[in-house]
């Protein structure tokens, strides 16, 4: 079993930037491609960021491109997500989440879940 920790969630004013970090439990994270999936309130579960096992492929939703980044430390088990530019819209509360297989941007196809952490940008 995995184990995900998020932390870095806050308020913030658009324009500003913001580090997530996700923190994970078990020996088997460098087999593990990472995503971050964000929910809004009345909205549905979206993706926004991916990275494969070894860090050398990643993919973003559209409306983050040039903005977000997404990394991870395999020695240390972490991934994080490095916002930018942040707008209103990027207000939700984010998740981090693991699969074993390759990348991904359906939510459905992972396995482990973060608790979340919310994300407010005000305008």
């Amino acid at each position: 079993q995995v184990q995900l920790v998020e932390s870095g969630g806050a308020v913030v004013q658009a324009g500003d930037s913001l580090r997530l970090s996700c923190a994970a439990t078990g020996r088997t994270f460098s087999s593990l491609a990472m995503g971050w999936f964000r929910q809004a309130p009345g909205k549905r579960r979206e993706f926004v960021a991916a990275v494969d096992a070894g860090g050398g492929r990643t993919r973003y939703t559209d409306s983050v491109k040039g903005r977000f980044t997404i990394s991870r430390d395999n020695a240390k088990n972490t991934v994080n997500l490095q916002m930018t530019s942040l707008k209103p819209e990027d207000t939700a509360a984010y998740y981090c989440a693991a699969r074993f297989y390759g990348l991904s941007s359906s939510g459905t196809d992972y396995d482990y879940w973060g608790q979340g952490t919310q994300v407010t940008v005000s305008p």
